[in-house]
Order: C-alpha cells, then structure tokens, then sequence
C-alpha cells in the first residue's frame, strides 16, 4: 500500500470516528490542542500525523490508537 493510500484511510478512520461521536472538528482541535487546519489536513489524509498527535486524537474519541493504524 502507497503512503498516500495509508494517509487517506487513517484519515477517513478519523474522521468517522469523529462524526460518530457528533464532535465539531473545530471542537476536536480544541480538545486535542491540534490546529483546526492541520486536523483537515490530517482528516483528509493530506498531512502526516505525529505520534502524539495521533495518541490524542484518540484519547478524546475514547479509542486506542491501534484502531487508526
């Protein structure tokens, strides 16, 4: 599987995640300290996600990180 690929269904994992537990996106970068356009980004599998980063995205969508990967 190509990078992109890998980025866009991490992203879409996320993005799911996110709708599915009625969080606004401009709430979830507040709660996760992550900037509204790099969690697009991020959603949109167009930006590489950092360790931590990811770890709280999943900390406020109460799941494990392994789900995203």
């Amino acid at each position: 599987m190509s990078n992109d690929i890998y980025l866009k269904e991490m992203g879409q994992k996320i993005r799911v995640a996110r709708k599915s537990k009625k969080i606004p996106i401009n709430e979830m970068a507040v709660l996760t300290k992550i900037d509204m356009a790099n969690l697009s980004f991020l959603e949109r599998g167009m930006r590489n996600c950092h360790i931590l980063s990811l770890k709280s995205i999943a900390d406020v969508l109460e799941m494990d990180v392994k789900e995203f990967l």
